[in-house]
C-alpha cells in the first residue's frame, strides 16, 4: 500500500512538474525583446543586440527588412515589441493607426545616401546638377530601393529629381525589395552602380563609394524608433532606452549612423 502512495504522489509530482513547465514557457518567452528593423541597420543592431544581452541578461531578437515590408507586418498583426523605421513615412503610417505608443517613439538615428560601384570597377562620380548617371551607366541597371516604398528608394529618387537627373535613369532603375538588397546587386556585378545609404556601403566590401549625394537633395534621413501598442513585455522600454544610451552609440556611429537627441 505504501508503495502505491508513493508511486500516486510520484507520478502527481511529475504531473505537475510537466504543466509547471508548461505555464513559465510563455514567461520565459516573453523576456525576450522582439525587433522589427529596417535592414540597413542589421549590422549595427546585432552588435548593439548581443552588448545588451551581456549587459543585463535580456535577449533582443531582430527582424530585418524593409521599413514598408514591416510596418505592413506589424498592421497585419505580427508579434512584436519594437519598430525601428528608416523614415518617417511608415512611423507615422502607423501611429495614424494608433499601432505605436505615443511616448514611446523618438527619433534615433541619421544617415546619408552614396552612390556604389562594383569595387574592381570604381572612379569617383561628382554628384552636381545634372550629372550625366545615364551615361554611366551605360546599357546596366542602376540598383536602389523600390522608389515608392522603401526609404531608401524614395531618397534617392528625390535626389535624382532636385539634381535633374531622373527622366535620364528612370528607365533604368533595378528596384529591390530593401536597401541591402540593392546593394548586394551591385556588390555581385549584377548593377553597376546603386544607391544605398553609406551605412551599408560601409558593411559590403565588395562595393566601392564613389560619390555622396548632398544633403539638401533629399528629405533628411531619419531612423525614428517606436514600442509598439500591442507589446506587453516589460523589458521594451529598458531596450528602446539602452539603445539610445551612450553605451550603444559606438555601434551605430562606428557604422556610419549620426545620433540624433
Amino acid at each position: 500500500m505504501r508503495s502505491r502512495r508513493q508511486w500516486i504522489k510520484f507520478a502527481a509530482a511529475a504531473i505537475s512538474a510537466v504543466f509547471l513547465g508548461v505555464a513559465a514557457t510563455p514567461a520565459a518567452a516573453a523576456e525576450k525583446v522582439t525587433v522589427f528593423a529596417a535592414a540597413s541597420l542589421k549590422n549595427a543592431l546585432d552588435e548593439a543586440n548581443a552588448a545588451w544581452g551581456k549587459d543585463g541578461g535580456k535577449e533582443a531578437v531582430a527582424s530585418y527588412a524593409a521599413s514598408s515590408a514591416l510596418a505592413k507586418q506589424i498592421e497585419g498583426g505580427a508579434p512584436a515589441d519594437i519598430f525601428i523605421s528608416a523614415d518617417l513615412d511608415w512611423m507615422d503610417y502607423l501611429a495614424k493607426k494608433s499601432l505605436i505608443r505615443v511616448d514611446g517613439r523618438s527619433n534615433l538615428l541619421g544617415n546619408r545616401i552614396v552612390l556604389v560601384a562594383t569595387k574592381d570597377h570604381a572612379k569617383p562620380v561628382e554628384i552636381k546638377k545634372g550629372f550625366d548617371l545615364a551615361a554611366l551607366l551605360g546599357d546596366g541597371k542602376l540598383a536602389m530601393g523600390e522608389v515608392k516604398s522603401v526609404p531608401a528608394g524614395k531618397y534617392g529618387k528625390a535626389a535624382l529629381e532636385a539634381l535633374g537627373v531622373w527622366p535620364s535613369v528612370e528607365a533604368k532603375v533595378a528596384g529591390a525589395e530593401s536597401v541591402r538588397a540593392a546593394l548586394a546587386l551591385v556588390s555581385r556585378g549584377e548593377a553597376p552602380y546603386g544607391i544605398v545609404y553609406q551605412t551599408d556601403a560601409a558593411a559590403d566590401t565588395g562595393v566601392a563609394v564613389v560619390g555622396t549625394f548632398p544633403a539638401d537633395s533629399h528629405p533628411p534621413i531619419i531612423y525614428p524608433i517606436a514600442i509598439l501598442s500591442e507589446s506587453k513585455n516589460p523589458d521594451a522600454r529598458a531596450y528602446l532606452e539602452f539603445l539610445k544610451s551612450e553605451k550603444a552609440a559606438h555601434f551605430f556611429t562606428e557604422q556610419g549612423f549620426t545620433i540624433l537627441k
